[in-house]
This record gives structure tokens, sequence and C-alpha cells, in this order.
């Protein structure tokens, strides 16, 4: 490759994009004081503001659900939404904010299945994520319930699971089994590490990627999120026929 080449290159790596070509971010903490995202209303309404002026105009938050740590009840977090809608709605903001949830892999999450009593976004889709720590051994059953119940399974940000690190095929296997994969934005910048990153990297080059996702908590990650938008490997994944994002906008 020639010196003007590169010189091109890396000028055309290095300018940024605006995330409205995904428009919708389904992964996210803004509900006030339900878990460990927004803090207050106020903590809230900042962060849509700064995600806004990275292109995002639709959000679908996703405060957790575990048993243990964050007991949440779908109908609450319905109606401290709604109250969200309506302070968005008092500042004249020009965003859309729904609510669904992020389902701890455990017991507890396995009798909301039962039930039918989960909060899900656009076509049926269901959130969810493993332990950091060990794969559960729930996983191929949660699966097979989530999807006979009719739900599409999401799973949340699956760069991040250390034991899947030297079993790249196991991405693969879900993916064939039509669990759609989830990556977080600041992956691609080494938020989590180093590793993460190029975990993140690799499923965007294999075409697993279903969703982009900010899983933002708090104002740091936002600004982490401006030098993802000269990202390579970001921007060849909003250009592939990949993401379904655009698709949650209703």
């Amino acid at each position: 490759m020639s010196f003007l080449n590169k010189i091109f290159n890396r000028e055309k790596e290095e300018h940024p994009i605006s995330l409205e070509s995904i428009l919708v971010d389904m992964h996210s903490h803004l509900i006030p004081g339900v878990d460990d995202g927004s803090k207050s209303m106020s903590d809230t309404i900042l962060l849509i503001q700064g995600l806004s002026k990275l292109g995002i105009k639709h959000f679908i938050t996703t405060p957790h659900i575990m048993s243990d740590i964050y007991p949440n009840v779908g109908s609450n977090l319905l109606a401290e939404g709604e109250k969200v809608k309506q302070e968005l709605k008092n500042k004249g903001m020009d965003v859309t904010f729904q609510v669904a949830a992020e389902y701890y892999l455990d017991d507890h999450f396995m009798e909301l299945l039962s039930k039918r009593d989960v909060l899900t976004f656009g076509d049926n889709y269901l959130l969810f994520e493993l332990s950091f720590m060990q794969e559960p051994p729930l996983l191929q059953e949660a699966i097979f319930e989530m999807q006979s119940a009719g739900y599409k399974p999401v799973l949340a940000h699956p760069e991040r699971y250390l034991y899947y690190y030297n079993s790249f095929e196991v991405y693969e296997s879900l993916h064939k089994q039509g669990v759609l994969l989830q990556l977080n934005l600041n992956s691609l910048v080494g938020q989590y590490s180093p590793h993460v990153k190029k975990t993140s990297e690799k499923l965007i080059k294999h075409q697993l990627i279903s969703f982009l996702g900010s899983d933002c908590h708090h104002l740091g990650q936002i600004e982490l999120s401006k030098k993802v938008l000269s990202n390579p490997y970001l921007k060849n994944l909003i250009a592939s026929d990949c993401l379904l994002n655009k698709a949650l906008i209703q």
C-alpha cells in the first residue's frame, strides 16, 4: 500500500460517524434509582441528551431484573418509565422512550418466563444476560423455553463472558440456534478489557451481531462512546445488513 493510500485510509477510519444510522439504543439503564444506572431524573435527562447528541433518537431502556440484587417488577418499571416520558415531554425533547428489561438468567427468570411475565421490545425480543463468572447450566433450557413461548432471545454483551473467550464456536452455535447477539458500543474502545475488544471485533467480522446497544449507566460512558464513532469495526457493522436496530422504530 502506498504512503498516500495509508494516509487516506487512516483519515477514513478516524473520521467520526453519527449513530443516526442506527437510531435506536435498545440497551441502557436510564430509569432513575432502580438499578446501577441513572441515580436521579436529572441524571436521566443528561444521559439522554448526551446519547441524542451522538445520533440516538429512540430509547428502549432495559433496567436489570436480578432477583438477589435488583428485584424489580415489570409493572413498577413501566410506571417509572412513564415518569421519564413525562419529564422528556416537559422539556420538549424530541425522542421516544420505551421500557423493557435486562433479565439475569437464574431461577427467578425461569419462573417469570413460565408465567409469561416478562418485558419485551420490538418483535417480541427478550434481552437476557449471563453470569460473568461461569456459564449457567440453565442456558439451553432457557433458550428452548423462550423460543417455545414465542420470544426471540437476545443475549446481552456476549463479548464480555470470560468463559467463551477461547470457545468462539459457542457464539456461532448460539447464532445458529436463533439467539440474537447484542454488542456493547464501548466494547470496541476497550472499556472492559483488550480481550473484550478483540472478541467484539471478531464477532463483527463473522457477522454474528444483530443488535448494538450503549449499555449506558453513567455520563463517563458517553464520553467514551464519542471515541468509538471513528472505529472502523463500528463503521463496518453499521454498513452491513446485520443490524436490526432500525427495525425497532415504531
